[in-house]
């Protein structure tokens, strides 16, 4: 069975952006989710020519299960975004 995975971008000024992206549906451990964060970043460097991509990988769907990895500022950066329903999301695939 492959993940479902939805990507959404945050602007964090002119010319950084913050790439969440979400599992849906299970819980993942931290090499999964280390796994995922890597391959985004590879696609990104792949895609865009960013040496260093700043991901947020999201899991979770209730406020109890709700948890974010990456970099503290942008996972706060994230969190405020999907509070004020900011984040428009869209399926990703990274096989």
């Amino acid at each position: 069975m492959t993940r479902r995975l939805v990507c959404a971008d945050i602007a964090d000024g002119p010319r950084k952006m913050i790439h969440a992206v979400r599992v849906l549906d299970e819980l993942l451990d931290l090499e999964e989710i280390n796994e995922i964060a890597l391959k985004m970043r590879e696609r990104m460097l792949a895609k865009h020519g960013v040496q260093y991509a700043d991901v947020v990988v999201v899991q979770g769907s209730s406020k109890e299960t709700l948890r974010l990895f990456g970099d503290a500022y942008s996972t706060s950066r994230v969190r405020a975004a999907m509070f004020n329903a900011a984040l428009s999301w869209h399926p990703l695939d990274l096989c």
